[in-house]
């Protein structure tokens, strides 16, 4: 599973992405989770506010933290 977090390192991008490795950490997964700071990629995958979530190329959220439930029932999408 790849999953991304996208946003120039604010402190919603921060909470995102620990909570991603957190839900992951509880699932038992294997997952490449990288944050995403460079602007032009962010761009790239039509986020306008951040953070984004990209889950296997696909766009989730944008713009918001997500609770960890939420967190977990887009990674579990992903995994069926």
């Amino acid at each position: 599973m790849d999953i991304k977090v996208l946003g120039t390192g604010c402190k919603k991008c921060i909470v995102l992405y620990s909570l991603i490795n957190e839900v992951i950490k509880e699932l038992g997964i294997q997952a490449n989770v990288e944050k995403v700071e460079d602007i032009a990629k962010i761009v790239q995958y039509g986020i306008m506010l951040t953070p984004g979530l990209v889950i296997n190329g696909k766009v989730k959220m944008s713009g918001k933290v997500l609770s960890k439930a939420d967190v977990k029932k887009y990674i579990q999408a992903e995994m069926e």
